[in-house]
């Protein structure tokens, strides 16, 4: 068996295997009765799914530069900073602390009454 030469003819075998993966499954989940059949067809779909990433990487990182993009999503971090409002929701969680405290039996607010 002789190996393509070229990366047209690689290109054509990939996207070939692919399309025999997208149709053994449909068809497998498409006369299946019991539910195993149906996850072997679903896993045939989802080896022909990742068939077609393998084939598009190549095509999206020259489109999008995934070099530059991937470390900077790596580096995203969230930096919380304190608004004004930030007071008031203390002052309201102490109010229902306050609150809650009252109302256990032996609290503050049962000795009050």
């Amino acid at each position: 068996m002789e190996v393509p030469g070229s990366s047209r003819d690689l290109r054509c075998l990939q996207l070939a295997c692919v399309a025999l993966g997208l149709v053994a499954g449909s068809i497998i989940i498409g006369v299946s009765i019991s539910k195993a059949a149906a996850a072997v067809g679903g896993v045939f779909i989802g080896a022909a799914g990742l068939g077609i990433l393998i084939l598009a990487y190549p095509f999206l990182k020259a489109r999008f530069n995934l070099d530059h993009i991937l470390p900077a999503i790596g580096n995203l971090r969230i930096h919380p900073h304190q608004g004004p409002d930030q007071g008031e929701a203390r002052s309201g969680l102490s109010t229902v602390s306050r609150t809650l405290e009252k109302l256990k039996p032996g609290g503050r607010g049962a000795e009050e009454s």
